[in-house]
């Protein structure tokens, strides 16, 4: 009876960086800049591997996606947290805040799911390369990368599902940029159990069992790459590799280190914690997206050929 009696929550105030309001301004320009980047070389990369024939090929096709997912990964928050900066008062709707969680989860586990099926299809490039065509086949990495996406938008729908489910009748303030789940989760007045259950069920399925998946496939990599008599051979197929595996130790590492560093201790310490969580948590978002094209084109020689070839026609066209 106590909960029927209070308000019901019809929007969110998002605290952002309140406590630090001349850095806003900074941290807008900062964040703009990465997200033209974002758009502009994931999109590059997106144009060449449709337009190259040469990058017909499931490494490609995967490499595809994967921009195509840091694009609607990063434009379900950033403008969000862009339009934050500006505006005084940060306020964003109950069914807002389901659609910008929804997006972002099922982003994030797409991108999980999708680093392990590229982690495959260099395993079989590089440890069976006469089987290669067959077992990569187009019947066979078309549904692969689209099983990715069913995985990662059944997986979101189900927990944000669970979350807009649980009553929000007291305070509406989440402190952080954008409709984290956690963060909104603590502002439900009920057990959140199941939720913390659920989440932790699905961090072991679309984090645990990728980065395990992705080790092995890498400990039968490198093992094949260390027989090759020639130092030449070992460093052409290494190559073939090494720009996932870059972007990977960058995904990876960075969860580590936002959700697995200790926590402070000393009270006077929380708010700059909070502070420092939140930086950490915005550009984590933006600066992945925005360093995988750039690593792509810089450790992949078809890549930079075709990005040429692109620019060079567009350049006579005009």
């Amino acid at each position: 009876m106590e909960v029927a009696n209070q308000s019901i929550v019809a929007e969110f105030v998002l605290l952002g960086l309140s406590d630090q309001p001349k850095l806003e301004k900074t941290f807008f320009v900062l964040l703009l800049s990465m997200y033209l980047v974002i758009l502009l070389g994931n999109g590059i990369l997106i144009l060449v591997t449709i337009l190259d024939s040469q990058l017909h090929t499931p490494m490609y096709f995967f490499l595809g996606n994967l921009s195509f997912l840091d694009i609607c990964y990063t434009t379900s928050s950033i403008p969000l947290v862009l339009d934050g900066f500006l505006t005084p008062r940060k306020t964003i709707s109950f069914s807002g805040c389901a659609v910008q969680m929804f997006l972002s989860f099922a982003m994030g586990a797409t991108e999980c799911v999708l680093l392990g099926m590229m982690a495959f299809d260099r395993y079989v490039a590089i440890c069976n390369p006469l089987r290669y065509p067959v077992v990569m086949s187009k019947a066979a990495y078309v549904p692969m990368a689209a099983s990715s996406w069913v995985a990662g938008g059944a997986n979101s729908l189900v927990q944000i599902s669970l979350a807009v489910q649980l009553p929000f009748c007291g305070d509406n303030v989440i402190n952080h940029f954008t409709c984290e789940i956690l963060a909104v989760l603590k502002l439900a007045c009920a057990d959140i159990s199941i939720n913390v259950i659920s989440m932790g069920v699905a961090n072991v399925i679309f984090l645990g069992v990728p980065v395990l998946f992705i080790f092995v496939s890498y400990i039968f990599i490198l093992t094949t790459i260390l027989r090759i008599p020639s130092a030449e051979g070992q460093q052409k197929a290494f190559s073939t590799c090494s720009a996932h595996l870059t972007v990977v130790v960058i995904f990876y590492g960075t969860i580590l280190f936002m959700y697995a560093k200790p926590k402070s201790k000393d009270p006077l310490g929380v708010d700059k914690q909070d502070v420092s969580d939140k930086l950490i948590s915005l550009f984590y978002g933006a600066l992945t997206p925005m360093l995988n094209p750039i690593i792509y084109s810089l450790r992949n020689k078809d890549v930079k050929v075709a990005v040429k070839k692109l620019v060079t026609q567009k350049c006579f066209a005009q």
